[in-house]
């Protein structure tokens, strides 16, 4: 018993709503639902994955440096280099 609720009036439930809705209805709820279900978990297998990919792409250790140039901040300025035997420099 489910609550007070029996084998019997379940049944009469499931009656009426076969004949309100149609076996065709209610078909189609079914494989609706059960292709959503299929769909939530297929996404949530594929974002497992992707994690534990993700995860192998990661290092396993940081370095360390230890020495007197850690924490300096360098100001540079990227410069093109241009070939010595250009007819530019002419």
């Amino acid at each position: 018993m489910l609550g007070g609720i029996s084998i019997w009036q379940l049944l009469i439930v499931l009656g009426i709503i076969i004949l309100i809705f149609g076996t065709k209805k209610l078909r189609n709820v079914g494989t609706d639902l059960g292709g959503a279900v299929k769909g939530f978990k297929s996404a949530m297998h594929e974002e497992e994955k992707k994690t534990d990919e993700d995860d192998a792409d990661t290092p396993q250790a940081k370095v360390r440096h230890d020495d007197d140039t850690a924490g300096n901040t360098y100001d540079v300025e990227a410069q093109e280099k241009k070939p010595e035997n250009s007819n530019e420099r002419s």
